[in-house]
């Protein structure tokens, strides 16, 4: 089954206010609930995000608003996960968020990845041909 993972990018977005961008990433989210596909945020985005107590209830209000949206803690297969897609990427820790994100889609055997970011996205899922990378 397919997921849709949401980058910090992504999330950032939706919690802002409503433009073109955001309407595709709404567009993304209604056609997986749609579909009934996971729609996925993995902790550690939440964590890049939570930037000060009004920021972070900006994105505290969007996770409230668009139901339906799990969030995936980082368990130790997980994280073993994530350090090989680290490794496979050729990729140190500063990339370690966005190997979350492409440990999500793995995990779930396929995925989409939603991001206004792509690039670091495209070069650490490039080994997996059940993940793909959309830019908004």
């Amino acid at each position: 089954m397919s997921v849709l993972v949401l980058d910090s990018e992504a999330v950032s977005l939706l919690a802002h206010r409503p433009n073109q961008k955001t309407a595709e990433i709404r567009a993304a989210l209604t056609a997986a609930f749609r579909l009934k596909r996971r729609v996925i945020v993995p902790a550690v985005v939440l964590a890049e995000l939570y930037r000060g107590p009004k920021h972070s209830t900006l994105i505290d209000a969007c996770l409230s608003r668009e139901t339906g949206i799990e969030i995936l803690d980082t368990d130790k297969s997980f994280a073993r996960l994530v350090g090989g897609i680290l490794v496979g990427g050729d990729a140190d820790s500063r990339h370690i968020v966005d190997a979350h994100v492409v440990a999500a889609a793995v995990q779930a055997g396929r995925g989409v990845i939603v991001t206004g970011d792509p690039k670091d996205l495209i070069s650490l899922a490039a080994p997996y041909s059940n993940v793909t990378v959309v830019t908004v």
